[in-house]
């Protein structure tokens, strides 16, 4: 039985490691995540700001005690983020008595009488899935058979309509490369309002990783949207969604590095591109032009329209600013590293200096200590009644952009040096940074800034 001691230390690294695996790829944490033991996979799994991407990894590569505390976390309610009905909601629906007769005059038959085949089914996907998945919903509680390779095929003949692929990924029991195969869509074909939806629901349900949706959605303009997808009623990201989305395509982006001209050459190919956006990079980054995937291709790139231009445009790294503010901000940066009397007056503080531009999101990550607080928004913004929101939403993406950054920068891709920040985040006082360059350089990491 663990001492009090222990079960503090374990909480406090299930914290540390919660936040750090924000900012890893997939394969470090994964890595991560085994090297952790018992007690503190358990206080991971109850994190109220575990990822999603790391509660989908634990929901497919965990054990059964992981699945156990998740489904048991009110914050993630057995699936990455709050909120959402599961599977096993849609599995009670009953199909409405007054669509019956409908299904029946389309059909041609008794769709009670026998399952629906494959191509009765997709049929009426094609006709009931136009605007939203609630009447394919319902149609998917009919009794059917469906063959996944079949459905695939036909999607790419002819795709599906968005509301249709989202009743799918939410009612049907999918294997990993069907859904795959319905986020691919033809460049040629236009967007409709709700494009994005199936995206979103598929990292939502936990079908796939950010990182993982990012490998697989085409034509690639969509993950560069998905990247940056304005908020707007409906179904869209979360704040912590939209955070971890934006890190996985800048992480697809990096090859491109700082070169206008390989920017510019992506903005130009990207409207017609028919695959996804690392194949996209790849290929200009190599110095030729993408080439088609099919007959349909087009020939010359198209016009990128309004929201692609802003997408890459918030995506494209760009040079820093001349820092304004003058001594209240070198005060205002000074006190980030000074706490005050309470947390709240603290809080207050950061807050106001956000409001009178004299900190950012990154100067926050940067200098405030101890590192494991800069890291924790609600350290500097205050609690928040859902972790899926915060009041000051740019500051929390500009502080998540800046550390994704900094890991990145710092730690590559060697796991060790993961694990030795996650090690140590817990008991470091300094600043992020400093821990950074301590691990880094392999000098011991004292408590002390």
């Amino acid at each position: 039985m663990s001492t009090a001691v222990e079960d503090r230390g374990s909480r406090r690294l299930a914290w540390c490691v919660a936040h750090v695996l924000r900012h890893a790829p997939d394969h470090i944490a994964l890595d991560l995540l085994g090297r952790l033991d018992r007690p503190t996979r358990k206080y991971l799994c109850r994190d109220e700001w575990l990822p999603a991407s790391a509660v989908t990894l634990l929901l497919r590569h965990g054990t059964e005690a992981d699945r156990h505390f998740i489904a048991r976390n009110p914050r993630v309610v057995g699936r990455p983020l709050p909120g959402l009905p599961g599977p096993a909601r849609y599995g009670r629906r009953e199909t409405p008595p007054e669509l019956l007769p409908v299904l029946c005059a389309e059909l041609g038959r008794d769709p009670s009488h026998a399952p629906l085949t494959g191509a009765e089914l997709i049929g009426l996907l094609r006709r009931h899935g136009i605007r939203r998945p609630r009447v394919a919903l319902d149609v998917l509680r009919l009794p059917y058979v469906l063959d996944p390779a079949e459905l695939a095929a036909e999607h790419a003949r002819q795709p599906l309509p968005a509301g249709a692929v989202e009743a799918l990924l939410l009612a049907a029991e999918l294997p990993g490369e069907s859904v795959r195969a319905l986020l691919a869509t033809p460049a040629a074909v236009r967007d409709g309002r709700s494009w994005h939806r199936p995206a979103v629901r598929a990292v939502r349900m936990g079908r796939l990783t950010h990182e993982e949706l990012v490998a697989c959605v085409a034509p690639a303009r969509h993950a560069l949207l998905l990247g940056h997808l304005p908020p707007g009623p409906g179904l869209r990201w979360t704040l912590p969604e939209q955070s971890g989305m934006r890190t996985a395509v800048t992480r697809a982006l990096t090859p491109l590095g700082d070169d206008p001209r390989l920017w510019s050459e992506l903005l130009r190919h990207a409207p017609a591109f028919e695959g996804p956006l690392p194949e996209l990079v790849a290929a200009v980054v190599a110095g030729g032009p993408p080439g088609p995937r099919g007959a349909a291709a087009p020939a010359a790139p198209a016009e990128p329209d309004e929201a692609l231009v802003r997408a890459v445009r918030h995506l494209a790294p760009t040079a820093a600013e001349p820092a304004t503010g003058g001594v209240e901000r070198e005060l205002a940066l000074a006190s980030l590293a000074v706490p005050m009397e309470t947390v709240q007056e603290d809080i207050r503080w950061v807050r106001d200096c956000l409001d009178r531009s004299l900190l950012t999101g990154a100067d926050v990550v940067r200098h405030k200590l101890p590192a494991c607080w800069a890291l924790d928004e609600d350290h500097w913004l205050g609690d928040v009644d859902h972790p899926d929101r915060h009041d000051r939403p740019e500051a929390v993406l500009a502080a998540r952009a800046e550390a994704d950054r900094l890991f990145a920068l710092a730690l590559g891709e060697d796991p060790e040096a993961w694990w030795r920040v996650a090690r140590t985040l817990p008991d470091f006082a300094g600043t992020l940074p400093h821990l950074l360059l301590r691990v880094t350089d392999g000098d011991s990491v004292s408590t002390r800034p």
